[in-house]
């Protein structure tokens, strides 16, 4: 099984397992989150398929895909890496990306970021700003049947790893909670660059949004 093989294989697989997500969360999010890593890739020193195949499976072991069960969905990716042909460090480095690339794990103790597990979280947490990342937002938040705003439930920015999974907020808290920190918590020096941009287009639309709400406009 050659490279593109198992890229095309690959990407079969994630369509299979993502086709009745949101689009929050769906095919077209794992698309962008590959050509966004393979992007900040370029000119770099990394192993270019392990980038690749982590973009593409990265929200495969995702507990929201199986009712919460964090350990089944991390069985499923396993069980996918051993059916393609990879050498065993390139399916431990996939595997190990995978399962700590997170927001929700990033309150843990510091992790061993090589650059291929960088340019994955980078490219992911892109994605879930500027204006893609509002329409994400707000697409995750209708799948949930959330408010969009209540002036009543103050954002909380201290929420440990359990509490974070179990929020319920409002979708305009998420901005405060998650979207407008992740600017600070990129990686690379292109990822920082592409993430000022997206950051003040999410600053635009919120102050837009408050003048609305509050009928100044």
């Amino acid at each position: 099984m050659d490279k593109n093989e198992i890229i095309t294989k690959t990407e079969n697989f994630v369509k299979t397992k993502l086709k009745d997500i949101d689009g929050s969360h769906d095919w077209w999010h794992a698309v962008r989150v590959r050509n966004l890593a393979l992007k900040l890739a370029e000119n770099e020193k990394v192993d270019t398929l392990v980038v690749e195949l982590s973009a593409l499976l990265h929200d495969i072991a995702d507990e929201k895909l199986y009712n919460g069960d964090e350990q089944k969905g991390l069985k499923i990716l396993e069980d996918y890496l051993n059916s393609i042909d990879l050498t065993d460090q390139q399916r431990n480095h996939i595997f190990y990306i995978i399962k700590n690339i997170s927001f929700r794990n990033s309150g843990e103790n510091s992790k061993q970021k090589t650059l291929e597990f960088m340019i994955v979280q980078d490219a992911d947490r892109l994605d879930a700003i500027g204006a893609i990342g509002i329409a994400r937002t707000f697409s995750y938040g209708g799948s949930k049947n959330r408010e969009l705003f209540n002036p009543m439930v103050k954002p909380n920015t201290g929420f440990n790893k359990e509490e974070y999974k179990k929020r319920n907020s409002p979708t305009i808290n998420h901005f405060y909670e998650k979207l407008l920190l992740l600017k600070d918590l990129m990686n690379t020096v292109k990822a920082k660059q592409i993430a000022e941009h997206r950051h003040k287009f999410m600053e635009i639309f919120l102050e837009e949004f408050f003048e609305e709400w509050e009928g100044r406009k």
